[in-house]
């Protein structure tokens, strides 16, 4: 992938061992680990992105990609919390978006438009069919995202035949349990930014959450179908490449 910028940000992907070890340490800060190593065996195959601030050069946000296909779903990083056996009959490739970060006190809407224009630049270029990946919200405790959690509930859930089966530990069956109406200014202000991106395009998540006591997140699967992606959205994020 070539570079994509906005006025303030550009994006690229790590060249070296030594950006790659940033993005870690930016990773390890916004999970709350800082000092502590937060790679993964998931990491050494995957496309690390680095979004930088143009005017000083401060890395202000990261993530990754990884290409999957449905013979190799298995193998993803989502699959170890999540049942992903629907996918196996899913024809055309399918991008994992992982470990996304933003540095803190970074909140210039920018930066997520880059990242989409960046993840829509990888998906064109290898005409890749599905994104998913698991969406974080901080802590570990679901009653502060209730209405959050019964939104999703009542308009998010992802079709039956795409729908993940449990496999971690220990989750939050809120589709389950869930039986209140949400309260939408309340839902979207403790929703993650990403996945409320990720919504407005056309996505879904899973009935259950996960709950990551070592990450300190409650994570929910997400997925979107790039048909699904509004034709008017894919021009506005291509602009910036």
């Amino acid at each position: 992938m070539g570079n994509a910028h906005s006025p303030v940000f550009t994006a690229r992907r790590a060249r070296s061992a030594e950006e790659v070890a940033a993005a870690l340490r930016l990773r390890a800060s916004s999970f709350g680990h800082a000092g502590e190593h937060t790679g993964d065996a998931w990491d050494a195959d995957a496309a690390h992105i680095l979004i930088e601030d143009s005017r000083s050069g401060a890395l202000v946000c990261c993530f990754r990609m990884r290409d999957f296909t449905a013979a190799d779903i298995e193998q993803s990083y989502s699959a170890r919390f999540y049942g992903l056996e629907a996918f196996k009959d899913f024809e055309g490739l399918m991008v994992e978006v992982g470990r996304f970060c933003v540095a803190p006190g970074c909140s210039d809407p920018d930066i997520l438009r880059l990242a989409w224009s960046v993840i829509t630049q990888h998906v064109d270029d290898r005409d890749a069919r599905l994104l998913f990946g698991c969406s974080s919200f901080q802590g570990t405790e679901p009653d502060a995202y209730l209405d959050t959690f019964a939104m999703l509930r009542a308009r998010y859930l992802a079709p039956r035949r795409w729908l993940p089966r449990i496999r971690a530990p220990e989750v939050f069956r809120y589709a389950a349990r869930l039986r209140r109406t949400p309260d939408p200014v309340k839902a979207l202000r403790s929703m993650p930014p990403l996945l409320r991106s990720y919504l407005m395009m056309g996505g879904w998540v899973s009935d259950h959450a996960v709950i990551d006591r070592q990450m300190n997140t409650l994570h929910v699967f997400t997925g979107i179908e790039i048909s699904a992606i509004p034709a008017t959205r894919k021009r506005l994020l291509r602009a910036l490449v």
